[in-house]
């Protein structure tokens, strides 16, 4: 067994587990009781689709995805801003 085999299941796995992560934070999104949990299961969705754009970028040795993932993290960041503002005072700008 060499370091490349390794490395490859090693990502196999980090797939797997971070599409389960993803699987179940789309239920919590559709069944959540309250709005905030809703919001949370939001913002994990995108947390684990950032991991998945890097674990995209460490297979395909590309760069691009490294940024591609900054810029999901960044709207993602902004969402969860906006909604948790919109949650607490029923309005997003001042």
């Amino acid at each position: 067994m060499n370091l490349a085999n390794l490395v490859g299941w090693a990502l196999d796995f980090a797939f797997v587990a971070v599409g389960a992560a993803l699987v179940l934070s789309t239920w919590r999104l559709a069944r959540g009781p309250l709005a905030a949990d809703r919001v949370l299961a939001l913002d994990t969705m995108y947390v684990n689709v950032v991991a998945l754009v890097v674990l995209l970028g460490l297979r395909h040795g590309s760069e691009l995805y490294f940024e591609a993932a900054l810029l999901i993290a960044l709207l993602g960041f902004a969402g969860t801003v906006a909604l948790a503002r919109y949650l607490c005072r029923g309005d997003v700008m001042e």
